[in-house]
Formats: structure tokens, sequence, C-alpha cells
């Protein structure tokens, strides 16, 4: 039987002893409380309630060994992405990935495969799929439901999504920006039980009045922390902490102790803060993760002090995973499992005859999953609408990868401000498609071609210069070491900037830029599309 002393924090009785655990066969034995020379602080592993997997660019395995370095022990994922390529097939890679090691990964139904009828994904999960996941042990909600439209309108197969969780009686994550009133309310009355789209504490708290939990993300482009931090205290019983999207080189640098810290440095309750990353999320979801309770399963976590909060060891189901900055989960290698069914493009391909003096002009906002829109001037060159750099109207291009001889769709962006080169990549919410913005049609074709020759991957292109991140499983994650992975990712996130792009984050955001249920101007590869109205637009005014 293995033991450890120190200072107990008991997030549900809400106190701080010290005494000693003792813990065998992957389970706390006895807690003994008295007197001890240990001055670290152990409490239950953190929770991430919201994320997707494959965000880290990362398969599962290999998630878990950066993961473990911060003391996060279990996440709720959403394996959507793959679905979006692979149907079932791929959320079963994903849990076959995962059973490979003892990070506790739960996973959700994916709900909306494909997100809407106004794309072309890889994959169709139906009513019959979805009641067949939510039947298995491994999957513990119906993932974010974000065809709200379909909910609110009692479409049939939406429906029956919706129930087949609440016969399973597991919860409903859901999806809502923006959404107010009376169509909340109708969105809320269909059963949803979670968010994590807010950005305001107005928007939070109503859908808190309509008994929807509040998830506050922070990912590595959505940031919502700095401004809902405060329902932390406010609603302590209704809220928990995600990630959502999670770029590998932020993966690395921290993930929910952060969270935590940072929100103890706002002055936040320790122990609202704690069962926001640890409580609330095994009580709404069920899940299989310790709470530092005799007879719970032996999951928890070292760190310094409650200051500082740095994670010393991590420990789940009694094996240590991560001891003294060194990681102790094996480096296993993974099966390669892809859609990939692209030919390349050329120029003509992407050529577009100005059919106006004005064009409508997708607007991204750094660090924002919603976009903004206006009308400019076309900028035309021999009959054809071309790149303006000097307004930062960019040409943006939206490929179908799963049929090799698709038409690309074109459009136009501002707020990537390049001066020269393009970037492209297969990670295009939701269903996956190459998406492209550049200067030259040049540079966006051999960027698009990139990606194309290795089945998957981020890329920059600027004449002879061309870098890439091949991602081949799925054409969204690799199957390498997670630090490589990161290294390599911050490596070519950096390229844009030394061509005049100012956002932080500018692959993660152009992947965004064909996430069509988040208003306001998004492009799919059928076409520009307005969120708002939940339509399509055209490009030319």
């Amino acid at each position: 039987m293995k033991s450890i002393k120190g200072n107990i924090i008991d997030v549900v009785g809400k106190q701080i002893y010290t005494g000693e655990i003792f813990y065998e066969n992957g389970k706390l034995v006895r807690i003994e409380k008295k007197k001890v020379e240990e001055q670290i602080y152990i409490l239950p592993g953190l929770i991430d309630a919201h994320i997707h997997i494959e965000s880290s660019m990362l398969v599962p395995v290999q998630f878990a060994r950066l993961a473990v370095r911060h003391g996060t022990t279990s996440v709720v994922a959403d394996p959507h992405e793959i679905a979006n390529v692979l149907g079932v097939f791929g959320v079963d890679y994903m849990i076959d990935n995962a059973s490979k090691t003892p990070f506790k990964f739960n996973w959700g139904a994916p709900s909306c495969v494909p997100a809407t009828g106004f794309e072309t994904s890889g994959a169709e999960l139906n009513p019959k799929h979805i009641a067949e996941l939510l039947g298995r042990k491994e999957i513990v909600c119906l993932s974010e439901m974000m065809n709200f439209p379909a909910v609110i309108g009692q479409d049939k197969a939406t429906v029956a999504m919706l129930n087949a969780s609440k016969a399973n009686s597991k919860p409903i994550d859901g999806h809502a920006p923006m959404l107010t009133g009376k169509t909340l309310q109708a969105y809320a009355e269909g059963g949803i039980t979670t968010d994590h789209e807010s950005s305001t504490i107005k928007e939070a708290e109503e859908k808190i009045a309509l008994g929807i939990k509040l998830l506050i993300r922070e990912g590595s482009a959505a940031k919502n922390f700095e401004q809902l931090y405060p329902l932390i205290d406010k609603y302590p019983t209704e809220v928990m902490l995600c990630s959502d999207d999670r770029h590998p080189d932020d993966l690395e640098e921290e993930h929910v102790s952060s969270f935590v810290k940072r929100a103890l440095d706002k002055g936040c309750d320790f122990f609202n803060t704690l069962r926001a990353a640890t409580y609330n999320p095994v009580k709404h979801y069920n899940l299989d993760a310790g709470l530092l309770q005799e007879n719970d399963a032996a999951d928890f976590i070292v760190v310094d002090n409650l200051k500082d909060f740095n994670v010393l060891k991590t420990v789940i189901l009694g094996e240590t995973v991560f001891d003294n900055d060194k990681v102790l989960l094996p480096n296993i290698e993974s099966d390669i499992v892809n859609y990939f069914n692209r030919k390349e493009i050329k120029q003509e391909d992407i050529k577009l005859p100005a059919q106006s003096s004005k064009i409508r002009v997708i607007k991204a906002i750094d660090g924002d999953l919603l976009t903004t829109q206006f009308v400019a001037d076309t900028k035309i060159i021999d009959g054809f609408a071309v790149s303006n750099t000097g307004t930062d109207v960019l040409k943006i291009v939206v490929i179908n990868r799963y049929d090799a001889t698709a038409k690309p769709v074109i459009g136009f962006i501002n707020g990537f401000d390049l001066k020269k080169g393009a970037i492209c990549g297969s990670i295009a919410h939701d269903s996956h498609n190459l998406i492209a913005v550049g200067v030259s049609d040049e540079d966006i074709v051999n960027a698009v071609n990139s990606v194309v020759k290795h089945k998957g991957g981020i890329a920059f292109v600027c004449g002879d210069t061309n870098s890439i991140l091949p991602l081949p499983v799925a054409g969204l994650m690799s199957e390498e070491d997670g630090k490589i992975v990161s290294e390599k990712y911050s490596k070519i996130n950096k390229i844009p900037g030394e061509y005049g792009c100012k956002l932080n984050s500018p692959f993660m955001t152009l992947s965004f830029m064909a996430l069509l249920v988040i208003p306001e101007l998004k492009i799919g590869d059928k076409g520009l599309f307005d969120g708002s109205k939940f339509s399509f637009t055209n490009l030319f005014v």
C-alpha cells in the first residue's frame, strides 16, 4: 500500500487539514487526519470540462503526456472534429487510442456531424449512430448541440438524439453564442444543460437563469476568462472551467491549473474555484474521477503552495504519471487513419471574375470565433478580383477535401494583414476542408498543394519559402511526441508574423473562418455564409 502526507484539500467538505492518504489498486483506501511535517498540498486531479483533443494536433496518448504536467487527470472530450472526417470510425479511433493510457478521457457523442447541411463533411452521424454511442460507458454526454434552429424547430433527427441522451441519463451540452430571449428559452427547453460560448456576464446569466450551467472557456483562440471569472463566486454550483480548443504550444505551456491560479489571483473564493475544476464537472457528467474521498479512485495532484500552484506530482488510479518535472507515461506509437481525397489545384481554379465594384468582406477578430462583415471596394486586375494588401482585404479559399475535383469557393477577408505569402490548413471547423488565405494566387495554390501532398497539415508559402507541419491522422493530428509537435507548431505559427500578420494564432483563426454556426460571416466549401441569418449570401454586392 502506498501513502502520501501533507495538507489535504477536501473539495467536498470544503476544508483543508493535515494527514496521510493511503491508496492501492487504483483506489483511495483510507485517510488519516493527523499532524505531519510535509508542507505540500494534495488535491483532486483537475478536469477540463470541454475540449476537442484534435485541436491540440495530438492523438490522445500524446495529449495526455502534456496535460499531466499541469495536474490535469481527466477531460470531457468531444471527438466532433475527427467524427466530421471519419464518422463513428473516427470516434472509435480516439477511444481506442485513449485506452492505451491511464489518463481519464471521457467522451461525448458528437451531435452535429455534419454541423450543418451547408457544408461538405467526410461523414454523417444519424440518430441511430448517436443512440449506439450514448449506450457506451466511455460516452458521458451528448456533445455540443450547435444546430440550435433544429432544436427550436423540433427537427425529427435532432429530437431523436436529444431523447437518446435523456434515455441514457446523460447530459446534453449546448453551443449558443449570442442566443437570447425566447429563442434561448426554447433552446434550453430542448434539454440543454451547459454552454461554453458566452462572452459577456449578461449573456451568461441569462443562460444560467434558464438552468444552463456555464463553462468558462480559455482556449487558444477564444478566451472568455477575463470577462466571466466573477461568475465563479456568484454562481459557484453552476460554473465549470474548460479550454475547448488548445493548440500544442499552449498545452505544453499551461492548462487547467493555470486557469485555477488566475482565478485565485483575481480573488475568487478558493473552494469555489477548485470545485469548478473538480467537483462540479464530476457531479454534472457523473465522471469516474476521484475527489479525495475514501473509496474514490486514487486521482490526485500535489502542488507546492496555494499561491504559485506549481504542480509537483500527478497521480491517476494510484499510478504516478508525472513527478518532479518528469512525465512517466510511455511514448506509445499510434496508427495513422485518414480520409483525404483531393487533387492538387491550379491558379486558374481560384481566379475570380469581378462581378461588381463592391465585395462583402469577412472581418476576422483576433482571439475570437465571432466575425463581423463590411463592404469594400473590389481590387480588379485584368477583370479579376484580387487581394488588396493596402486595405488588408485578402483572398480566402475553401476547397472540399473529400471530392478530388470539387471547385474552390472564393471570398475575401480582413484582419490577417499579410503583405506577402499565404497560409493553408486542413483544419477548418467543422467539416475540415482545406482553407487558405493569401496575397497572391500563386502562393495560395502552392500552400494548398503542399497540404494536399502531405494529406493534411498546416503550411506557409511565400515564393521559395515553404514550411509545413504534417498532420497525417485525419488531417487533424500528428502521431509524434507532443513536445516535438509543439516546437514545430510554435515555429510555423510565428512565420506569418514575419510577413505582416498581427494575429496571435493565425492558423487557429483561419480554421474558424469556416465555422458556419458562429456568426457573423463565414465561408464554407459551398459558399459565403451569413451565420446571423443562417443562409448563404453573395460575395459581390
